[in-house]
């Protein structure tokens, strides 16, 4: 039965995230046109530098991995804060499923509606620009890829509930940490540009070394890769499980927190 309810909460929290969005046409247009032209605009700088097509394939990707940044950011992160102004969370904290599966329903939902957003960017850049994106090994891409979109969501998960506690600074976090996160990330170029220790740095998010570890594999005899693919894995899976202990423990933290002692802040 407990297995029946989170079931009923994941299933019922990810209709509105892939269904839901779908009914309102300007966000769709928002969400796949704009980010889109951010990426135009960057491919057409390379190409006035005379720059490798690698670089395009830079870009295009790092597109495609924007939606899912600003999703776990605006969808996942500050989620909580939006829905304690709009009356919800009482009604969350009170259901007897408990708060990590309405979380994981949020991620599901948010993780299939932007996975067919960056597929859309992939396909248009290839399209238009004829970039190459070959990839060497598809199980060592999609073991990447998943690990890197699990310590993603954890990521965002977590900071739902730092986020919650901080009250009205959300807000100005979600927008302090996008585009910093932008930079050190290498979103539009090798991260190993930056230089080792800086991207080591950076590699505490999760993206860094995702994307970095999915340019080795498509392109393994040109792109500088901050660490190799094996270890970067094994930082991934690693990630993974760190951000996603830190969320469940935050998560009891917070039922704790509202249920024994009617409150949802930090006492200094």
């Amino acid at each position: 039965m407990r297995l029946q309810r989170a079931w009923y909460a994941i299933r019922g929290r990810a209709y509105p995230r892939t269904v839901g969005a779908a009914r309102e046409p300007s966000w769709i247009f928002y969400d796949l046109a704009l980010p889109i032209l951010g990426v135009f605009a960057f491919v057409f700088v390379y190409r006035a530098l005379d720059a490798p097509a690698q670089f395009t394939s830079y870009v295009i990707m790092g597109g495609a991995t924007i939606a899912f940044w600003m999703n776990v950011m605006w969808n996942m992160a500050a989620q909580f804060y939006w829905e304690k102004h709009q009356g919800n969370l009482e009604l969350y904290m009170m259901a007897p499923c408990g708060l990590v599966p309405i979380l994981l329903g949020m991620a599901w939902g948010g993780m299939l509606a932007t996975t067919v957003r960056a597929a859309v960017v992939v396909a248009v850049g290839i399209l238009l620009f004829k970039a190459p994106l070959a990839v060497s090994s598809w199980p060592l891409f999609v073991l990447i890829f998943t690990l890197g979109l699990i310590a993603l969501y954890g990521l965002g998960m977590f900071f739902s509930s730092l986020f919650l506690l901080w009250g009205r600074e959300a807000w100005h976090m979600v927008s302090l940490l996008q585009e910093p996160v932008y930079l050190v990330s290498g979103f539009y170029f090798p991260v190993r540009a930056l230089g080792l220790w800086v991207g080591m740095a950076a590699s505490i998010i999760p993206i860094t070394l995702a994307l970095d570890g999915l340019r080795q594999v498509m392109f393994p005899s040109f792109h500088p890769g901050l660490l190799p693919v094996r270890w970067e894995v094994l930082g991934l899976a690693a990630l993974a499980v760190l951000f996603v202990v830190l969320a469940l423990r935050m998560l009891r933290f917070m039922e704790r927190l509202a249920r024994q002692e009617g409150r949802l802040s930090f006492r200094w």
